[in-house]
């Protein structure tokens, strides 16, 4: 179990970086967990255990995105360049979402702040997000962000990935009492008409279903999506997705877990495709349909998954597995969500849930790069908040 005293050192150190510099490093330096001896000076030595909330982590969370959502620097553009024109600096091409380090994670980062605001108000400085959230979401910024979008050769930019986190954004400002957020969505809107534009579109021409463990992956994608249509009550949309969901998942049978992972995945392609068919199948047939797809998670399975080790935080690819082990908890989770309570399968469920949500945890509690600390904490928040499941 990750400690309390992990988590206050964590928040310690936070306060000290912000106060010291508000920017990283272009050379990406790690983040240092100081102030022990001030920490431990509070005398908080209870484990917090699996499941109970806990005072602090939405802070913590909300500080990693905080920190970056304005950095324009390290960063990485993946776009098709034209001619030299497309050649500019991350915040002239999105001057939205050109913080923390790419596109997608900017746009998670955001979504993370509003699902703060939603989830803890009290506990996350309110004033400062809004004032960031106003900053980014200034009309004239996602204009600028649809003038890049709509750029010539540019129809596969962020697909599925970021397409589907930003649909999440939305979703989350549709279900916020914030004031604010009315404002917010409402600039946003003509962003998510094109995408959901671009995702219709594609979902035809889409013959077989992408099944990696990284951003191409459509069963992660479509699970937000989906939840995205249900929000917004775009049954067309539900309708279409839901089909092709059908169409690609529905006959899979024996999924290979046991090639999980490879060496850089933050999605599981397995679980990913149980916790999205979960949201389209009665619970009736899903209990068969996963006896099918796992035919070896049964009541005498013992150590049916093990978490990954990360073993070079410094290196973006390799720091993947981090954030695996938080997907993993939580698509777990919405397996069990959607399984009877007398199901044989939950205490195995269980006991995989807890080291994985032990083992992700643990690494946003503790030391950080910045190759992991720009986009863990939205992961992080997902599995806290159990966003897929509420």
């Amino acid at each position: 179990m990750f400690k309390i005293k992990k988590l206050v050192r964590c928040t310690l150190a936070f306060a000290t970086v912000f106060a010291a510099h508000n920017a990283f490093a272009s050379s990406t330096p790690t983040i240092e967990t100081n102030n022990r001896e001030r920490a431990n000076n509070l005398g908080i030595v209870a484990s917090a255990p699996i499941g109970a909330p806990n005072n602090n982590y939405e802070s913590v969370f909300a500080n990693l995105a905080l920190h970056c959502i304005h950095q324009e620097f390290p960063n990485v553009v993946k776009h098709m360049m034209n001619n030299g024109g497309d050649v500019k600096a991350p915040s002239q091409l999105y001057p939205a979402f050109y913080g923390c380090l790419d596109w997608h994670s900017s746009v998670h980062g955001h979504w993370l702040l509003v699902r703060m605001l939603n989830t803890a108000q009290a506990a996350v400085d309110k004033d400062e997000i809004i004032e960031k959230l106003n900053i980014s979401f200034a009309t004239e910024n996602i204009q600028g962000e649809m003038k890049s979008l709509k750029r010539e050769n540019n129809a596969s930019f962020e697909r599925p990935y970021g397409l589907a986190w930003f649909l999440q954004l939305t979703a989350e400002l549709r279900q916020s009492s914030v004031p604010e957020a009315k404002i917010w969505l409402s600039t946003l809107l003509p962003l998510e008409k094109e995408i959901v534009s671009r995702v219709s579109a594609w979902l035809p021409k889409l013959a077989y279903p992408i099944r990696t463990g990284e951003h191409s992956q459509t069963a992660f994608a479509f699970g937000l999506m989906l939840d995205w249509a249900k929000t917004s009550g775009n049954k067309e949309f539900e309708a279409q997705l839901t089909a092709r969901i059908r169409g690609y998942y529905q006959d899979d049978t024996q999924c290979p877990l046991a090639y999980e992972p490879s060496g850089q995945d933050f999605l599981s392609p397995c679980l990913a495709e149980a916790d999205l068919m979960r949201r389209v199948m009665p619970k009736k047939d899903y209990s068969q349909w996963l006896s099918a797809f796992f035919p070896n998670l049964n009541v005498s399975t013992s150590n049916w998954l093990t978490p990954a080790t990360v073993t070079d935080k410094t290196d973006g690819k390799l720091a993947h597995l981090d954030g695996l082990n938080i997907s993993r908890a939580w698509m777990i989770e919405g397996i069990m969500s959607a399984l009877p309570d007398s199901d044989v399968r939950l205490p195995v469920l269980q006991k995989t849930l807890k080291a994985h949500r032990e083992a992700g945890l643990n690494a946003v509690f503790d030391d950080m790069h910045y190759m992991g600390s720009h986009w863990l904490g939205s992961f992080a928040s997902y599995l806290e908040t159990k966003r897929g499941i509420n």
